[in-house]
Order: structure tokens, then sequence, then C-alpha cells
């Protein structure tokens, strides 16, 4: 029987290494967590998007998606939903929520897994995603770019890179393995050493960057220096799979109990 699409994979804008069929919501959690400049937010568990309005209304916007990433563009809500029809038969496509509400594809329905179109964008508008290039566990994955004259370029390929944050022009932050790494041309640097499953990533107007640690039920911020301090702690059986930080500085968590989700400010 057909069913959505749940997924172990390397989270960030790929279709990846190591997937799992099931019709239930306990393959893994969704990263999915972004907040509008007006204070909206805005998360996926895995069978809808949620919109938590400033003053705490919960209101379903967008219904019936499997969306494991969330991304902002010009105050729309992006994502992707994929869902597997039988078999080694599966498909994809990139929605929108505009303002207003209404919901559009800006790729429709495609045959197989999201590729070459990275919901992560740098502050030059540069486009990121992670290219697996097979479903064997052992490839090695490799971090592409498409700039806003549409030119494809590789930035990094190694073998565990997962959960994709877009920096400065011309950089992206991504998680490879347990530490936290920052690529800006060719130049590659380790930000921080962090821990096992390592999930959402954002990152504020100062510069620091939050980490989801999903095994040890933490936020992680990094500072621009490297200085790590935990922000918040989640209680089992909840931990975090992502993170956002709102125009006015708040912390926001999805935390995920293994068969539920739900959001919390922590400050």
């Amino acid at each position: 029987m057909a069913g959505r699409l749940h997924q172990v994979s390397k989270w960030g804008g790929l279709r990846a290494a190591l997937f799992v069929w099931t019709l239930s919501a306990s393959a893994h959690p969704s990263v999915g967590l972004v907040i509008t400049p007006n204070g909206d937010v805005f998360y996926s568990d895995l069978e809808r998007v949620w919109r938590v309005t400033p003053n705490g209304q919960k209101i379903v916007a967008v219904p019936d998606v499997h969306a494991h990433e969330l991304a902002l563009e010009d105050g729309a809500v992006l994502g992707e939903d994929s869902e597997w029809l039988g078999g080694n038969r599966y498909r994809h496509r990139i929605f929108k929520r505009a303002p207003d509400g209404r919901v559009t594809d800006v790729v429709p329905w495609t045959n197989g897994f999201w590729q070459q179109y990275g919901l992560v964008r740098d502050a030059a508008g540069a486009r990121y995603w992670v290219d697996c290039g097979s479903d064997s566990p052992a490839r090695r994955c490799t971090i592409r770019k498409r700039d806003r004259a549409g030119r494809v370029t590789d930035v990094v390929t190694s073998g565990r890179i997962h959960s994709l944050l877009g920096g400065k022009a011309g950089e992206v932050y991504y998680v490879e393995g347990t530490e936290l790494r920052r690529a800006n041309g060719t130049k590659v640097e380790r930000v921080a050493a962090i821990g096992e499953q390592l999930m959402g990533l954002a990152r504020d107007a100062a510069g620091n960057v939050y980490v989801a640690a999903h095994a040890s039920r933490e936020v992680v911020r990094i500072a621009p220096n490297g200085t790590k301090q935990v922000i918040a702690r989640s209680t089992a059986p909840w931990a975090p799979s992502g993170v956002a930080v709102s125009p006015r500085g708040e912390v926001w968590v999805l935390e995920w109990s293994g068969t539920q989700s739900r959001v919390r400010r922590t400050r």
C-alpha cells in the first residue's frame, strides 16, 4: 500500500543515504521550523504544516503534506512534500504558501527524490542542497550551489554531510558527523564539535549559530568566536529536532517525542 514517505536521511535539502518506508511518523522527525518577520511561527509535524500566531493561536497552514524542511522566501513559506507510491516508486514536489494563505506548487509532483532545488539560501540569494548521488549509505555527498545567475558549482564533498544553513554571501554551514562546519568558496573550517545526531540549524542577526543536538536533548548556541553555550534543554521523551530565531531574538525549538512534534519558545 502506498503512503507518505518517511525517511532516515541526511537533513538539509537532499534525498539521501538510507530510506525507511513506513506508514507511521516514527522514522525521523521534521526539522522544519521558520518564523516570519511579523512573528508567525510555522512548523511541520510530517502530516501538515502548522501556523502559530503571535497571540498563540494554532492553525493548520498547509494540510496533508509530508515536509521535513521549511524555508522562508519573500514572506512565503516553502517546503518539500514527499510521497511513496509503493514498491520502489516515489515522488516529490516543492510547495509555497503565500502570506495570504494560498498554496501553490513551485516544483510540481515529479517522480523520484527531491534534487537540485535548495531551500537553503545565503545572504546573496544563492541556493544550496546536498547531492549524494545514490541510495547507498556509503556514498559520498556533495554540497552544490546555484547562484542567482543559475550557475551550479560544487562546494565540498565528504561522507556525512547534512543540515545546511545559509550564512553571509557565499557562505554555508553544515553538519559533518559530530561537528558544525562552515564553507566559503574553497575554504572549509570547523566551527565547533558538538555531539551525535545534530539536526536543525539557525542563525541570528549577531552571527550566532544554533544547533538542535537531538541525542543530548540540548540546543547549543555557538558564538562567532566559537564559544559554545547550552541555551535550552528538552525533557524526555522530548528532544530538539529544529530551531529558529525570531526577528525579536526569541529562540523557538521544534521537539520530537518519537511519535509527536511540538514547538515552544525558550526565551
